[in-house]
């Protein structure tokens, strides 16, 4: 896949383009343009998708002004919302499920009168972006992971290489390297055996 002139994607349903600040290897795939309908982001490489990457339906790339998102050499994102302020990143290798959230800014204060005070502005017409009162707090996904559908990854999580969280897990905190956890808040379940090769992969 190419940035073709117009930066648009062949075969894609959507009347779209993919913003200019969206790096994109000549050998990943990105099925549609309408995953970037909620990109906002102002930073001169806001998201950067590597070499064999593969990016699905409904998969949505929401990015505040200072977000952004680096996806690794042949990782697969099938159907997640990546909500960010920060910064996000998902190594080589992973496989995020449908219906994951990786949210690094919870974008509403924690406060029930502040979270009042937004909501009215909001109603007034007040900007979107101007709401946000949460520090966002990056996310680090490592190599040859595993997120099962559903799962939910909040602010400032690292998810170790080859770890796997169970579906439906809400991660509230880091996840060791070859590590299962599940539930909500995810606990770990078991470790995994390290597995050798020539090449290190």
């Amino acid at each position: 896949m190419s940035n073709a002139p117009g930066r648009t994607l062949p075969e894609d349903w959507f009347p779209g383009t993919l913003p200019e600040n969206v790096a994109l290897d000549a050998s990943a795939y990105v099925e549609t343009a309408f995953s970037f309908v909620c990109h906002r982001s102002e930073q001169p490489v806001s998201v950067r998708i590597a070499r064999g990457a593969s990016i699905y339906k409904s998969t949505m790339f929401d990015l505040g002004r200072s977000g952004s998102v680096r996806i690794g050499a042949y990782a697969l994102v099938h159907g997640a919302r990546l909500i960010c302020d920060d910064e996000i990143e998902i190594g080589d290798y992973t496989l995020v499920s449908w219906n994951v959230v990786l949210m690094d800014s919870y974008r509403f204060d924690s406060s029930p009168a502040i979270r009042r005070a937004q909501l009215i502005r909001l109603a007034k017409g007040g900007e979107w972006l101007s709401l946000n009162q949460a520090k966002a707090r990056p996310i680090r996904v490592g190599c040859k992971v595993w997120i099962g559908f559903d799962a939910c990854i909040l602010p400032g999580v690292t998810i170790g290489d080859g770890a796997i969280v169970g579906a439906r897990s809400v991660v509230t905190r880091d996840v060791p390297p070859y590590t299962i956890v599940a539930g909500n808040p995810a606990q770990v379940v078991r470790q995994i055996k390290r597995e050798s090769s020539a090449n290190g992969i």
